[in-house]
C-alpha cells in the first residue's frame, strides 16, 4: 500500500502545489493590472503563466522524484526528461518576461512621444531586439540541454580543439546569412528604414510590414508582399517617403490644346482642392511646362500630409479636371489636326526671284 500511496502523494502534491501557486500568482497579477491601468506590464506578464507553471511543476517533480519510488529502473531517464522540460520551460518563461518588459517600454515611449517617425524607429528596434533575445535564449537552452548528456560533455574537448577550423568553414558557408544579420542590426539602429515606412523599391510602392534579422517584407498597394534580404537596403538606393517629415508634393500632368484656358484651369484647380479633404492647404499651382506641335503640357502641383493622401489628391484632381474640361471647355482637349496645309502667299505680278532675295536682305 505504501508503494501505491507514496507516488500519488508526491506526484499529486507537486501538481496540486503547482496549480495553487500558479492561481495565486495569476490572481496577484490581475489585481496589479487592475490597480495600475497606466502600464500594460502586469497584463503582459500573465502571458507567461503557462511556462511559469511548467517551471514549478518540473522543479517540484525533479526535486521530489527520488522520494516517489516510482519507475526506479528508469530513474535516470525520467530525471533526464524532467531536467530537459525544466530547461525548456525556463527559457520559455524568460522570453515571455523579456517580451513583456520590452513591450511595456515601447508602449510608454509611444504614449509620451507624438512623433510617428520616432515611434516607428523604436518599434523597429524593439522588434529586432526581441528576436535577438529569443535567439540567444533559445541557443543557450539547447546548449544547456545538450550538456546534460554525458556523451556531449565528453565530446566538448574535441569540439573546442577544432573550433577554429569549424569557425572558418562556418563563416565562409554562412557569409550571406551573417551579412544579412549585420545588415538587420544596421537598419534597426541606423534608422534607415522602419516598420510602417512608405518605400519605393525596384519601382514598387508599398509599406514596410516586417523587419527581421535576415529579411524585410514590403506590402504593396495591391496587397502583395515583396520579401527581400535586408542587405539590399544597405547596398542599393531606395526611396523612403516617410523619412523626415511625411509631407509630400505631388504632380499631375495634363495634355491640352493650345487654346485651353490656363487661367480658368488654375481657378478650377483651387476649387477642386478646397473641396478635397486630403489636401493639406500648403501649396498649389498650375503652369505650362512644355509644348508640342499639337498640344501643350500643363502641370498641376499639389501637397498633402503623407503618401496616402497625396495619392488621393492626385487622382481627385486628375478626374475632376478632365471631367470639367470635357463638359465646359471641350475645345481645350487634345485634337488631331486634319485641316489642309495653308498655301504660301501669292507673288505680285512682275515680282522676280531676285527681288525676293533683295527683299529678304532689306526688309
Amino acid at each position: 500500500m505504501e508503494n501505491l500511496i507514496r507516488p500519488v502523494i508526491v506526484v499529486g502534491g507537486s501538481v496540486l502545489l503547482t496549480v495553487l501557486i500558479g492561481w495565486a500568482t495569476d490572481l496577484l497579477l490581475r489585481k496589479a493590472d487592475a490597480r495600475h491601468g497606466e502600464t500594460p506590464l502586469w497584463g503582459l506578464l500573465r502571458r507567461g503563466r503557462i511556462p511559469y507553471q511548467l517551471v514549478l511543476c518540473a522543479a517540484l517533480l525533479r526535486g521530489s522524484y527520488d522520494q516517489a519510488k516510482l519507475l526506479e529502473d528508469h530513474r535516470t531517464g525520467v530525471g533526464q526528461a524532467l531536467t530537459l522540460v525544466l530547461i525548456g520551460s525556463v527559457a520559455w518563461l524568460v522570453i515571455r518576461i523579456a517580451a513583456a518588459v520590452v513591450e511595456t517600454s515601447y508602449s510608454r515611449y509611444a504614449r509620451v512621444h507624438r512623433d510617428p517617425a520616432r515611434v516607428r524607429r523604436v518599434r523597429t528596434q524593439v522588434s529586432l531586439i526581441m528576436r535577438v533575445v529569443s535567439a540567444v535564449v533559445g541557443v543557450m537552452a539547447v546548449a544547456a540541454m545538450l550538456l546534460t548528456f554525458p556523451a556531449m560533455r565528453a565530446a566538448g574537448a574535441s569540439l573546442l580543439a577544432s573550433a577554429g577550423i569549424l569557425g572558418i568553414v562556418a563563416g565562409v558557408a554562412a557569409q550571406s546569412t551573417l551579412s544579412n544579420m549585420f545588415a538587420g542590426l544596421q537598419i534597426a539602429f541606423g534608422d534607415m528604414v522602419r516598420i510602417g515606412d512608405t518605400v519605393v523599391v525596384d519601382g514598387e510602392w508599398g509599406t514596410v510590414e516586417e523587419i527581421t534579422l535576415t529579411f524585410l517584407t514590403v506590402r504593396t498597394w495591391d496587397e502583395r508582399r515583396i520579401t527581400m534580404p535586408v542587405s539590399y537596403f544597405t547596398s542599393k538606393p531606395f526611396e523612403n517617403w516617410s523619412r523626415g517629415t511625411p509631407q509630400m508634393t505631388g504632380i499631375v500632368y495634363f495634355h491640352v490644346d493650345h487654346t485651353a484656358p490656363v487661367d480658368v484651369m488654375r481657378e478650377k484647380l483651387r476649387d477642386i482642392l478646397r473641396a478635397c479633404p486630403a489636401w493639406d492647404g500648403r501649396a498649389c499651382g498650375l503652369d505650362v511646362t512644355d509644348t508640342t506641335p499639337n498640344t501643350m503640357q500643363v502641370r498641376a502641383l499639389v501637397t498633402a500630409k503623407d503618401a496616402d493622401d497625396i495619392w488621393k489628391v492626385r487622382v481627385t484632381v486628375r478626374e475632376q479636371m478632365v471631367r470639367w474640361l470635357a463638359k465646359e471647355h471641350p475645345y481645350a482637349l487634345p485634337r488631331v489636326n486634319t485641316a489642309d496645309a495653308t498655301p504660301p502667299p501669292a507673288r505680285l505680278p512682275g515680282q522676280s526671284s531676285s527681288s525676293d532675295g533683295a527683299a529678304a536682305r532689306h526688309p
